[in-house]
């Protein structure tokens, strides 16, 4: 399957928690109805992009890149690549690769999308988000890629104000998603 056919699968099978989560999945499957290089990030008018919450393997704590660009705390995430098999690889790939975590474990997903400006493309470019979330095995020890100024991890309650809406609500959701799958094991 194609990432393109992968993402138009997994978004046509996904509930939205919210009505504006609703707006986005609708208007992220008419993209990708639109566009034949929507996943790819020479799509001008936006790309999808894939992006980890990567929790402590107790789900207490996040760990959030400083990312360069944006210049706020934020999660894991980024760019699909023609390797990818998937959404949940690409998600999966990136946190890898930005936390230096081997072994994360990819929650159920997606768990939430946002739509925001990107800084890779000129004005009016959109990325559109879809967002997973993944445990580090206990022990982990984060390393920092040249894709951060920063990496650290941050109880899920107490995310910086230096980050935003979407990144808080991911941490929850993943949070929330890991005690209810422990709690039924």
């Amino acid at each position: 399957m194609s990432l393109h056919r992968d993402a138009r699968a997994v978004l046509s099978g996904w509930t939205a928690p919210t009505p504006e989560e609703e707006t986005l999945r609708r208007e992220f499957l008419a993209h990708l109805d639109a566009h034949d290089d929507a996943m790819w990030r020479g799509c001008v008018p936006g790309h999808l992009t894939a992006t980890t919450a990567v929790l402590s393997h107790d789900g207490r704590e996040v760990l959030l890149t400083l990312h360069p660009k944006a210049g706020m705390w934020l999660p894991m995430g980024g760019h699909c690549e023609v390797a990818d098999g998937s959404l949940a690889l690409t998600a999966l790939r990136e946190a890898t690769e930005e936390s230096g975590i081997a072994g994360l474990t990819l929650l159920d997903g997606p768990l939430a999308l946002d739509r925001h400006k990107v800084w890779c493309h000129p004005p009016h470019s959109w990325h559109l988000d879809v967002e997973y979330g993944a445990v580090a095995p206990p022990g982990a020890e984060a390393m920092i890629s040249d894709e951060s100024l920063d990496l650290r991890w941050f109880p899920v309650e107490e995310i910086p104000e230096l980050s935003d809406e979407a990144t808080r609500r991911l941490a929850r959701r993943a949070r929330d998603l890991l005690f209810t799958r422990t709690s039924t094991a």
